[in-house]
């Protein structure tokens, strides 16, 4: 199910560094995101609606500052292509809420060989009890 809001909803429900990330397209800092070095059980949701998106078994270190991931929960994500900035990218979006989380790479580990580059600030953390 589609979630829409208002640029002021949004801007009432988010921190202005989620909103700038989420609804702008925005990107924080490489190394400074919450769940850079997480390492614990649990599954990443997305910050403005909740949608599950990504297994902590699927989350492994690039070393590129960000939190990346081999692969997004089924249906999770929508795919865009992002020519921005002089580049030819896949950005990935949230397929609830339309929430921007980051870029698509093709450059992961097996068994994907994908690596999914998310912002920390466009997640939420729910650890397995």
């Amino acid at each position: 199910m589609k979630i829409t809001k208002s640029e002021q909803e949004w801007k009432t429900q988010l921190s202005p560094e989620e909103y700038y990330v989420t609804r702008e397209h925005g990107t924080e800092a490489p190394f400074s995101g919450k769940y850079y070095t997480n390492k614990k059980d649990g599954i990443y949701t997305c910050i403005c609606c909740g949608l599950p998106l990504f297994e902590s078994d699927t989350k492994f270190d690039s070393g590129t500052g960000w939190p990346s991931y081999f692969e997004a929960i089924e249906d999770s994500i929508t795919e865009i292509k992002d020519m921005t900035h002089g580049m030819s990218r896949i950005e990935v979006r949230c397929s609830s809420c339309d929430a921007h989380l980051g870029h698509l790479f093709p450059d992961g580990p097996e068994p994907t060989n994908l690596r999914y580059c998310i912002n920390s600030v466009s997640l939420n953390f729910k650890e397995k009890e």
